[in-house]
């Protein structure tokens, strides 16, 4: 059974950082695409940032050079460690995975990925 578990989240003031954290468990982890996604009240789930097995690292333009998506293949982890954070990072954030193969070009849809977390909350308030 694959499961995902995030970790990290929590309350900050606007300009500091958090850095969330996902084990995954029950999956070949060297061989799949590992991928963050948030969700505030009312909207869709929002691509973040996605690493792929092979090292590239693609994010959403709006976090793009304040957020940082890496991976420990050893320990089965991926993080995303964030600065400079925003009222508008505010979000439940869930780190997803997918399989190796899936393209670029799919990699900010949510449909490639087979596995979710149960999320955590990110609270960015002065």
């Amino acid at each position: 059974q694959v499961q995902l578990a995030e970790s990290g989240g929590g309350l900050v003031q606007p300009g500091g950082s958090l850095r969330l954290s996902c084990t995954v468990s029950g999956r070949t982890f060297g061989s799949t695409t590992m991928g963050w996604f948030r969700r505030t009240a009312g909207k869709e789930r929002e691509f973040v940032a996605a690493a792929r097995r092979n090292g590239g690292t693609y994010y959403a333009s709006s976090v793009k050079g304040r957020f940082v998506i890496s991976r420990d293949n050893a320990k089965n982890m991926v993080h995303l460690q964030m600065n400079s954070l925003k009222p508008e990072d505010t979000a439940v954030y869930y780190c997803a995975a997918a399989p190796g193969s899936t393209i670029v070009s799919e990699l900010t849809w949510a449909r490639p990925y087979d596995s979710w977390g149960q999320g955590t909350q990110v609270t960015v308030s002065s």
